[in-house]
């Protein structure tokens, strides 16, 4: 790969860092890591405003790493880039799921006190 391309996509590699650098947003990554969620079933799990949830999820979508599905009145979101699933996917085993170190997991509780 020659020295633009590589430039090119350290860029494109550091705006999809920054989306996940985000304790909110990581939080609401790892409650939909295998499931489509809507902005309540989110809040409910995360105890995240609804505006919050809505705000940081438009971001998401904004950068195409979550889609939505609407079902009458209630749109779900769902992990779609398979960048950001592959990501996810480490993430979750060492912070989100159940048996991940207690201290990591942690870091991503206090996200929903913000």
């Amino acid at each position: 790969m020659n020295q633009e391309a590589l430039e090119d996509n350290a860029e494109d590699a550091a705006r999809f860092l920054k989306m996940l650098a985000s304790a909110p947003r990581l939080l609401l990554l790892c409650n939909m890591f295998d499931r489509e969620c809507s902005v309540g079933d989110l809040a409910e799990k995360t105890g995240m405003r609804m505006p919050t949830v809505s705000q940081q999820l438009s971001l998401l979508r904004a950068q195409g790493l979550v889609e939505t599905r609407r079902e009458g009145t209630t749109i779900y979101y769902r992990l779609v880039s398979d960048a950001a699933q592959e990501v996810m996917a480490v993430l979750y085993k060492h912070f989100c799921a159940e048996g991940a170190d207690p201290a990591a997991a942690g870091l991503l509780e206090m996200a929903s006190a913000d």
